[in-house]
């Protein structure tokens, strides 16, 4: 049986060998399934090309390589058998469950926090990412959810394993610059955004422990190789996009007090950039929902006992609530952060009493959304490293379809990867300069890392997700999209100092 396996190990890197010096032409015809989507993909725009050709698509982590060419090797075999099913071992790619050793730090009802988590031994590479799913701020509403969502509140039904998608999936085709990193997915159970430090007790009714359960994860995965690391990219989207603003420094300051200095801690938060802005229509604080985000966390951060970033909370004594909001804690963060948010947030409309609940909707609704989009565009302004599209959705980064977005021509897997490549020239500097959000490093060329869109309507964005009739469930074109929400081409082509007919031109094809 060993003779067998190395045998087959053998057979996988010869066909690799002959992968890689084979012509382009030859690999495009000839090799595996991420080579055929390239084919399908070299019919479609210009635009869409860009992600799939190039050295880009299967790139080698060749921090791996240093001094230890057994790593290397390792890491070769598992490009081998990522490419080709010709190894006799079958990968296993889903990330398997482990519960927290330290039983004190809990979900919400008591049960053991935990984390799931796919090693990569030849990386140097760690992927955590914080799960989302709103929040309860009072006893009323964590009853409710408690009732209703369970599984973000209790570890006890959690399956076994997990399959990562998007930036979190094993497959080089589906995750070109992430795929073969060590990959830990962190359950959402403690219903505070990732913030608070408080033990269930006789007298409290939940714990919220979201603060430490990162802490506690970080300290075990130091025993599994976190400590030889290069790079820890904590990940997460909406309410785990937050919990990554919140969290970033005090995983920095962490493993820096533990001696472990080599490791560069970086940030990417995924609709997690909300606004404190007014809502449409007030509505009474009753239920998750309906709160205004202000008023929810100023209850929230009580209940919790949240932790912020120190150098946040000293900006804000007294208001450590505005350390919930991305545009107010991000200029005071020391660790690098990537920042994915769409322009029209899908989380953002809802509490802010916008529901498009497949009614067309009223002009006033109409330029509350477009002024929306403005204001999230003002505020990402100083963001050196972001991708922000004109669509109406909400999560992206662990979407199967997270390459297919793109903004002035440039996906988000290609702006994340020169984002990467720009923190490693600059490292030199990130280290002498105390806060590298406001460092103005021109990108390399043709890698642009501030992606925004500039035109001013939901979906006006071409690469948008696909929108669905809610009733229907039928698919709609932009134009049927803007004319179902009441969208006035004669009101907006003035508006824009546009012909009419140009404007219903540029829609129906998408522009």
């Amino acid at each position: 049986m060993q003779s067998r396996g190395v045998s087959a190990v053998h057979s996988c890197l010869l066909l690799l060998f002959i992968h890689v010096s084979a012509p382009a032409e030859a690999r495009r015809v000839h090799g595996s399934r991420a080579q055929s989507r390239r084919v399908q993909q070299q019919q479609q725009t210009p635009a869409h090309r860009e992600r799939v050709e190039g050295a880009e698509s299967f790139p080698l982590d060749f921090t791996a390589v240093e001094g230890n060419m057994d790593n290397f090797m390792v890491q070769i075999k598992n490009l081998a058998q990522s490419l080709y099913p010709c190894s006799a071992q079958k990968l296993d790619q889903d990330m398997k469950l482990h519960f927290l050793k330290n039983v004190s730090v809990t979900c919400n009802d008591g049960s053991a926090a935990g984390y799931y988590i796919k090693e990569s031994k030849g990386s140097k590479r760690w992927l955590l990412f914080l799960e989302g799913g709103w929040y309860c701020f009072n006893r009323q509403t964590c009853d409710s959810r408690y009732e209703t969502m369970r599984r973000l509140m209790s570890s006890t039904k959690w399956p076994q394993t997990r399959t990562g998608t998007g930036i979190m999936s094993p497959q080089p085709e589906e995750n070109p610059h992430w795929w073969n990193a060590n990959m830990v997915f962190i359950p959402y159970c403690s219903s505070d955004v990732w913030s608070g430090a408080t033990p269930k007790t006789d007298h409290s009714d939940y714990a919220f422990m979201g603060s430490l359960i990162i802490k506690e994860v970080v300290n075990e995965l130091l025993t599994k190789g976190l400590d030889n690391a290069k790079v820890l990219l904590l990940a997460g989207s909406s309410a785990g996009g937050t919990g990554v603003l919140l969290n970033v420094d005090h995983v920095a300051e962490q493993l820096e007090s533990q001696g472990h200095r080599g490791v560069q801690v970086r940030g990417l938060a995924d609709s997690g950039w909300f606004l404190d802005n007014k809502q449409y229509k007030f509505t009474d604080c009753l239920d998750t929902i309906s709160c205004a985000p202000t008023e929810a966390i100023k209850r929230g951060i009580r209940y919790w006992d949240s932790l912020v970033p120190e150098s946040c909370r000293q900006a804000h004594v007294g208001e450590e609530w505005n350390c919930f909001f991305g545009y107010k804690v991000f200029p005071t963060l020391k660790s690098p952060v990537f920042v994915v948010q769409w322009l029209f947030d899908e989380a953002q409309l809802t509490v802010d009493n916008i529901h498009l609940t497949g009614q067309p909707i009223h002009e006033g609704q109409w330029r509350y959304i477009q002024n929306l989009g403005q204001e999230l565009r003002s505020t990402l302004h100083d963001v050196p490293a972001m991708f922000a599209p004109a669509c109406l959705s909400h999560e992206l980064i662990t979407r199967t379809y997270w390459m297919d977005i793109q903004v002035k021509g440039t996906s988000l897997p290609r702006a994340l990867h020169c984002w990467d490549r720009s923190l490693q020239l600059n490292n030199h500097v990130n280290v002498s300069n105390p806060n590298p959000q406001n460092q103005k490093t021109p990108p390399a060329r043709g890698c642009p890392l501030h992606l925004i869109d500039s035109c001013p309507w939901p979906h006006c964005n071409p690469s948008c997700p696909t929108i669905r009739d809610q009733l229907t469930g039928q698919e709609m074109s932009v134009i049927q999209f803007l004319k179902h929400m009441g969208f006035d081409v004669q009101k907006m082509a003035q508006q824009q100092g546009m012909d009419p007919r140009k404007l219903l031109g540029m829609l129906n094809n998408g522009s």
